[in-house]
């Protein structure tokens, strides 16, 4: 069964960091895609961030470029989501997404599997 379990979420002031991270387990997505989406409250979920397994490409959304970076580290399966210059609006429950095809995609029904997300709160 495939688990992808988030961690690292947590309250933060404004122009801080944190990193989450996204532990696959259940099968290997060596050769697929894993994502970021974040979901505020009263909004609907949005594309944070995406890689490629194989080859490390990534993409960002347009809020995020030049603070947050997405890596993975294979031997571990597991994705991770380094952020900086944290500002409220950032403040989302973020989840982890894996699709099982070799691209990107910031479209949310692309994705086959979710994690449970992690509470991310950005205080001014």
């Amino acid at each position: 069964q495939v688990q992808l379990v988030e961690s690292g979420g947590g309250l933060v002031q404004a122009g801080g960091s944190l990193r989450l991270s996204c532990a696959a387990s259940g099968r290997t997505f060596s050769g697929y895609a894993m994502g970021w989406f974040r979901q505020a409250p009263g909004k609907e979920r949005e594309f944070v961030a995406a890689i490629k397994w194989s080859d490390g490409s990534t993409n960002y959304a347009d809020p995020v470029k030049g603070r947050f970076t997405i890596s993975r580290a294979n031997a571990k399966n597991t994705v991770y989501l380094q952020m900086n210059s944290l500002k409220p609006e950032d403040t989302a429950v973020y989840y982890c997404a894996a699709r099982l095809t070799p691209s990107i995609s910031m479209w949310t029904r692309s994705y086959d599997y979710w994690g449970q997300g992690t509470q991310v709160t950005v205080s001014s």
